[in-house]
């Protein structure tokens, strides 16, 4: 592709802050951004990365002029880093699909929503074929959780059960996260609402996650996209939500208040998958309110011939989700028209040179 990509930036938060200066860095050119929030409406995108970056020229709009704004600047890309559900999403995924504009988002549920929101993926994916564009999600999950597991069962023999834990601190990523997370809630309040559904089995999971009554962990999704690129067929699979506690009072600067000590400070969510074909997927997500002694932890487990585990400590989650979405820009734009989600998509590549350089479709 000889000309720049162009992108516009919806939901200019903490992600957006590195999201706006890696695309621009990549050589992708910023033609608008968004937001809800009156008090960036009307800054020049470069206070969102702050840090001294010089200014862009391009003011943050509300998101109410979105859909009028991309209709008429048709860039190659929108960078959506709002919310953490495809339903909190639909209405900018629709707009984008009806203007023919290729997007990629942050949201958790996105990677892999065939299995939690199959009825509103497929409308999407209509409406996508129909624009000609490509709606995805992208992030930390991808790799981190997702093709370094992949790609690190090609050097095992066999494979009986693969066994992941993630931590990542809520803190990170906004109020909307931490409080899904159960972060402030007391042991009776999350487990009459988070841990409500514990004890379900595999039909009655499946029923409650499609019908849009639970919103399920980051995990419930990471094993059906794990599934999907291994070729695994799915025979069951359950989620336990456990609260995380700290033994101190522990201040929340997201939440704008102290937790009590003995309060949950977020999960622990533990998805068991079992398949077809023998291998057993156990995942766990840890998010929560660190405290001073925490960091992120990404540690995978694969047993079988032989037994291995692949440890990442102290990742830097978020400018790696950041830096992922970036670098997934260009098989983006060359994907086929739809919600295609990443375990469709080639393995990552490192974008030496401008994101434009590897685009082969246009």
């Amino acid at each position: 592709m000889e000309r720049k990509i162009t992108f516009v930036q919806y939901g200019c938060g903490k992600m957006a802050k590195y999201l706006i200066r890696y695309a621009i860095g990549k050589g992708a050119v910023l033609l608008g951004a968004f937001d809800m929030n009156p008090a960036v409406i009307g800054k020049d995108a470069a206070d969102i990365v702050g840090d001294g970056y010089p200014e862009t020229g391009i003011k943050v709009s509300a998101a109410s002029e979105a859909e009028k704004m991309i209709a008429d600047l048709k860039p190659d890309v929108c960078i959506i880093a709002t919310r953490s559900t495809v339903a909190e999403l639909e209405d900018i995924f629709t707009i984008c699909a009806k203007n023919g504009v290729n997007a990629i988002t942050t949201c958790e549920e996105a990677l892999y929503p065939w299995n939690s929101s199959p009825d509103l993926t497929k409308k999407l994916d209509a409406l996508a074929k129909e624009g000609n564009c490509t709606l995805t999600g992208v992030g930390y999950c991808d790799l981190y959780w997702g093709t370094m597991v992949t790609n690190y069962m090609g050097s095992q023999y066999t494979v009986n059960k693969i066994i992941g834990e993630s931590w990542y601190n809520v803190e990170d990523y906004g109020i909307a996260l931490a409080q899904g997370h159960g972060a402030g809630l007391s042991i009776e309040e999350f487990n009459k609402t988070i841990g409500a559904y514990n004890d379900y089995d595999h039909d009655q999971m499946k029923a409650i996650v499609e019908s849009g009554e639970y919103v399920p962990s980051y995990m419930w999704n990471q094993n059906g996209w794990l599934a999907s690129k291994l070729g695994l067929h799915i025979v069951s699979q359950t989620q336990k939500c456990i609260p995380t506690t700290y033994p101190e009072d522990l201040y929340s600067s997201t939440l704008g208040r102290v937790i009590p000590a003995g309060q949950a400070t977020g999960m622990k969510a533990i998805v068991t998958t079992t398949t077809e074909e023998g291998i057993t997927l156990e995942t766990a997500c840890v998010g929560k309110v660190y405290s001073k002694d925490e960091y992120d932890i990404n540690q995978w487990t694969l047993q079988g011939e032989p037994d291995s585990t692949l440890i990442c400590n102290k990742p830097a989650t978020v400018e790696l989700t950041c830096g992922t979405i970036i670098n997934r820009i260009p098989q983006l734009i060359d994907a086929p028209a739809g919600y295609i989600t990443t375990d469709q998509y080639p393995y990552n590549l490192y974008c030496i040179k401008d994101l434009n350089e590897y685009v082969t479709s246009k």
